[in-house]
């Protein structure tokens, strides 16, 4: 599928740009090297030839025009080989590889994201819900004792494994735990700091005889592992933070579920419609094939709120998030994809899935009926920046994926769904579709909206509504 916006709509993301793309490289015409014709004077005498030369005179005079004649004719030979190829490029298909210029391999080993070391690293353990804090410098994983212990800092642990809201937390009994003679604490002290990794002390108990438990909002699991350009079509519950977003009741773009009532996609979907005409949007989860539109009642958005340095000229800060009036039913069709952590290192050619209606080729004008699913791997930003590429459009708050050969991209109507990798178990949502040159155009793949880039700005905005 190529991922993008639809026709109609031309803020949705993927809409082709003014990159550059045609060809000013001027071709070289095979010039007309004609032969000149040179004739030998004849005598207006009846004389014949044998009469008026000599044998041997005769036979050099053939020869030396048998000489022109061959040098014309290679010379004429020689350059119409040489000016062959240049010809030649402009019938060449884009998809030729030979006609595609090759990009350098500048910054092929650079992450996606940049990991910088943490002195403090958190999980919660998925048999008992128990808190584990591992602290630099010390071996295993340590439980967390209950004193100090407060709702604030359970969402702010959530938040940094990606989670979107703490669901539960309490005080569990060590009586109840079973843990080895071995076993270490880390207990929460006070600090001036207010830094969550200067807020842990190493202890060899807990005086209150109580550890953490902790359980975030659930979030990146699919009920099964059950096109896009290039892609196929996806099973039902495959992708189930998938949403559809109609306007006047017809699909504009894609997005993603991260809460029951949250939807996060592109902000040049919504851009342009923002109150009043919020009653006009409908939002359509757990459904793979539009023909069940028409069976099922969309849900209704309460707010829609762009971020307020989004640029309509370069797409940077191409993100908005939409709350619903009424929170979702979570099923095996519909759930909510995780977040990225803060610091993860999601190397180049990481293999991600996007995942919408868009076109299926880049010259139709008619979304997909069923929702399509492709692989694209994760470009560097160094490369996808370099002058065969999109020469320096990218910001810090963008990403590349795809191939360069082209084939297989996001394209119109895809635009503000889901670029997703997966984290272990657990799928993050990575990107969100938001432009490109063309759709699987060779050296122009997909650029995506870097969600870790926008955190802090969700977990604000979803905490102040």
């Amino acid at each position: 599928m190529s991922l993008g916006p639809v026709a109609q709509f031309p803020i949705d993301l993927h809409s082709p740009r003014d990159a550059g793309q045609s060809q000013g490289a001027k071709t070289t015409e095979p010039r007309d090297m004609g032969r000149t014709q040179t004739s030998a004077g004849r005598d207006s005498s009846n004389t014949s030839l044998e009469n008026l030369c000599p044998i041997k005179r005769c036979l050099l005079l053939l020869g030396a025009i048998g000489l022109l004649a061959g040098a014309a004719i290679g010379m004429w030979l020689l350059v119409k080989f040489l000016t062959a190829p240049l010809s030649d490029q402009d019938s060449s298909p884009l998809q030729d590889t030979e006609s595609i210029p090759i990009c350098r391999d500048a910054g092929e080993d650079e992450p996606i994201v940049t990991t910088v070391p943490r002195r403090v690293s958190f999980r919660i353990n998925t048999g008992n819900f128990l808190l584990e804090v591992q602290v630099e410098g010390r071996p295993g994983w340590l439980l967390a004792c209950h004193e100090r212990w407060n709702l604030s800092l359970g969402t702010l642990i959530c938040r940094q494994l990606g989670y979107l809201q703490l669901a539960h937390h309490k005080g569990v009994n060590l009586t109840d735990v079973k843990v080895n003679d071995t076993q270490e604490f880390v207990q929460i002290v006070l600090n001036q700091k207010n830094s969550i990794e200067d807020m842990w002390q190493v202890r060899s108990s807990c005086a209150s005889g109580r550890i953490v438990a902790l359980k975030c909002s659930e979030c990146g699991m699919r009920s099964r592992a059950a096109r896009i350009v290039g892609g196929s079509d996806a099973p039902l519950g495959r992708w189930p933070w998938q949403v559809s977003l109609y306007l006047n009741s017809k699909h504009v773009c894609g997005g993603s579920v991260v809460a029951r009532d949250w939807i996060v996609t592109a902000a040049h979907c919504v851009h342009n419609y923002r109150q009043p005409q919020v009653s006009s949007w409908l939002v359509f989860a757990g459904m793979i094939a539009h023909v069940s539109v028409q069976q099922q009642a969309g849900a209704a958005v309460e707010k829609i709120i762009y971020h307020p340095r989004y640029d309509d000229r370069s797409h940077d800060y191409d993100i908005a998030l939409m709350k619903l009036t009424t929170p979702l039913n979570f099923s095996d069709a519909i759930r909510a994809v995780c977040l990225p952590l803060y610091r993860q290192d999601f190397p180049r050619g990481t293999h991600c899935w996007i995942s919408g209606w868009g076109y299926t080729r880049p010259e139709h004008v008619h979304i997909a009926e069923m929702l399509k699913e492709a692989i694209v791997p994760l470009i560097s930003t160094k490369k996808c920046n370099s002058s065969c590429m999109y020469s320096g459009e990218l910001t810090p708050r963008m990403l590349c994926a795809g191939y360069l050969d082209g084939k297989v991209d996001a394209c119109q109507g895809d635009s503000g769904g889901p670029l997703v990798c997966q984290d272990e178990l657990t799928w993050r949502l990575v990107g969100i579709v938001s432009w490109g040159t063309g759709c699987a155009e060779p050296n122009y793949p997909g650029v995506y909206t870097k969600v870790a880039e926008f955190l802090d700005w969700i977990y604000h905005i979803i905490e102040s509504h």
